[in-house]
């Protein structure tokens, strides 16, 4: 389970709003804010993602998408292994060997 974010999403979007419409820098409105400036910078670039404007950077859609496949790569690989070891159980249960 992930933590809880430390400011809302409506304060983000403000900040980045604020960035957008004033010619401040960053490092000046995140001092303004109390924010860090990687974290406001790295609001406004995924803000930046998300309109299109960056090709560099997956969209928060995108990275959502990713996340769940990689979970649900995740439990089919977890699946595969149980399934692998369980088929190696029977073979050796259905084989007629006697065990030792």
């Amino acid at each position: 389970m992930s933590r809880p974010r430390k400011y809302s999403d409506e304060f983000r979007e403000r900040a980045v709003r604020l960035v957008h419409e004033s010619q401040r820098p960053i490092s000046q409105i995140s001092k303004d804010l109390g924010v860090n400036h990687e974290s406001l910078r790295s609001w406004v670039r995924q803000a930046q993602a998300d309109e299109g404007k960056r090709k560099d950077l997956l969209t928060t859609t995108e990275r959502e998408r990713l996340k769940a496949l990689e979970r649900e790569n995740r439990e089919l690989r977890r699946a595969n292994e149980i399934l692998k070891a369980a088929s190696v159980f029977f073979a050796t249960e259905l084989d007629g060997t006697p065990r030792r």
